[in-house]
């Protein structure tokens, strides 16, 4: 079965891309990973243009369907966020509006292959634990809404540098063998 871990923060080297490495190192035994960031992929907002509501179809043609089949291949979904202003990143939240055609608000929609769970994993520099539990919400609503079953979530707060991953390492490895 596949694994998608994704770097829900165009930072490919910061804190979050090290949870990414851990949890993708983890997974690795029990599953074929494949890791990828939000900034692997162009594509454009959402323009509200609703043409999906009818055709469920986007009419732009870019990056957000290669990172849909990601998703329609894995069978796990882990989605890794850090906190941009008390939720997911402007990219991820972009990413997000542009799978209305896949989202079950309106039909007709198009779906997914059954059966896939979600993780969430959310990062932020405070010591307090509600803006973390925030952006897992963001998270587990959009799995909800692709029929991606949450299963789990973590929440690490105090992080704000890759060096602060370390001594956090041990959550993170708890949290691995829950997936």
């Amino acid at each position: 079965m596949r694994a998608l871990v994704i770097n829900c923060s165009p930072v490919r080297t910061g804190a979050t891309a090290e949870i990414v490495r851990i949890i993708s190192e983890q997974l690795s035994d029990r599953y074929d990973v494949r890791s990828v960031c939000i900034d692997d992929y162009r594509f454009g907002f959402c323009t509200g243009c609703r043409a999906c509501h009818t055709t469920a179809e986007c009419v732009q043609r870019d990056g957000v369907e290669n990172l849909m089949d990601e998703f329609g291949k894995a069978g796990v979904i882990v989605a890794v966020s850090p906190s941009y202003w008390a939720d997911v990143p402007g990219q991820f939240k972009a990413f997000i509006d542009r799978c209305t055609p896949w989202c079950d608000t309106h039909d007709p929609h198009r779906t997914l292959p059954p059966g896939k769970r979600g993780y969430a994993v959310a990062l932020r520099t405070g010591p307090g634990l509600r803006e973390c539990e925030k952006i897992c919400g963001t998270l587990e609503h959009f799995f909800g809404h692709l029929h991606i079953k949450s299963s789990g979530r973590l929440c690490l707060t105090s992080v704000e540098y890759r060096d602060d991953v370390g001594p956090r390492e041990r959550e993170i490895l708890d949290f691995c063998r829950s997936v």
